[in-house]
């Protein structure tokens, strides 16, 4: 009987498990247009899509259908200069089918009103859409007044000017801000977790930590690595357990035993246990060997290195019991891994 992941790492894994195993994360398609005001901001629009399109990579169906809207050409300049290629003009986009819709704003693009943008905006909020902005792209939601009654995030340089212009919105400070059916971002840096929690809502929490696990790692000066961003970064960690993670990482080609990863945090082996369930969702020896497979499936992945050099590079004695215990977690042998992956690549 295939038993998969069950620790946290599956977080670090899901993209390499089957379909199966990540069956419980499909949900219905939601279509998510990304209307480019000219001069937009690319590194906003880049990471708000990065989100979904990482999502659909993490899920064993996707979940968003991505389209890119622009103005009467079929290209559109960003605030770097680059021109982004758009699946559509403004005029052509049929808005009462589109689950979402971003106005993607930037530090140069023109703050003046527009009646076609005005009327699309309305009919997708009269059909239930999602509405959002990017930057300072909520002023076009506010213009249209859709913002009436709810929290925005805006650049701070144009706070001033909405509270002026539209007493009804009410301007935070925050970052980002999803309120009900609107969402609105700061600036660029802001994008990225503001469509993450689209992601958490859309599909759940299981597939928005696997999302982070890899959008959200560097998010610290110093990147860590003791197993998944949502322990690495904790700061509730307890220290004991904290210390028997980074045992762990650290004995992976030479394995010690549980007991004397115990004494060396300072605990007993049934309190390291009870840590390990509230926190790494695992007992210790599972989640040991579930952070040896990774290790060899990122070897897998990266290097050249022979099957028997994974083996002994990840704690197994013997390349039969490495085979046996890749395929169980991974439903695949690490041979036919190597060879789908490369052929992915």
């Amino acid at each position: 009987m295939r038993t998969s992941f069950e620790s946290v790492l599956k977080c670090k894994n899901l993209a390499h498990l089957d379909r199966a195993s990540r069956a419980g994360l499909t949900t219905p398609v939601r279509r998510v247009a990304f209307i480019l005001r000219e001069h937009f901001s690319m590194m906003a629009f880049t990471g708000a899509v990065d989100a979904l399109v990482t999502a659909n990579l993490m899920s064993s169906t996707p979940v968003f259908e991505v389209l890119v809207v622009g103005g009467e050409g079929n290209l559109v300049t960003s605030d770097l200069g680059i021109a982004i290629s758009t699946d559509c003009a403004l005029a052509e986009l049929d808005e009462k089918r589109q689950d979402i819709l971003v106005v993607c704003g930037g530090f140069r693009v023109r703050l003046q009103g527009e009646p076609q943008l005005r009327a699309k905006l309305r009919h997708a909020d009269a059909a239930g859409a999602v509405l959002g902005g990017l930057w300072n792209g909520a002023y076009f939601l506010a213009e249209a007044g859709l913002l009436n009654g709810h929290e925005c995030a805006f650049h701070p340089d144009g706070r001033a000017m909405m509270s002026e212009l539209f007493p009804k919105v009410s301007v935070t400070s925050h970052s980002h801000v999803l309120d009900r059916k609107r969402m609105s971002c700061a600036g660029a840096n802001s994008s990225l977790g503001m469509m993450l929690e689209v992601v958490g809502h859309s599909a759940g929490q299981e597939l928005l930590d696997a999302v982070e696990e890899v959008l959200g790692c560097d998010k610290m000066r110093e990147t860590v690595d003791v197993s998944v961003v949502s322990i690495d970064f904790d700061p509730t960690l307890p220290r004991t357990l904290k210390l028997a993670l980074e045992l762990m990482h650290t004995n992976i080609e030479d394995p010690i035993e549980i007991v004397e990863i115990a004494r060396y945090a300072r605990i007993s082996r049934r309190h390291l246990e009870r840590l390990f369930r509230r926190y790494v969702k695992a007992t210790p020896p599972r989640y040991y060997m579930e952070l040896r497979l990774t290790h060899a499936r990122q070897l897998l992945q990266h290097t050249n290195k022979s099957l028997t050099e994974i083996s002994v590079a990840s704690g197994f004695a013997t390349l039969p019991h490495f085979s046996r215990c890749f395929r169980e977690k991974f439903d695949i042998a690490p041979g036919q891994f190597r060879a789908r992956t490369h052929f992915k690549i």
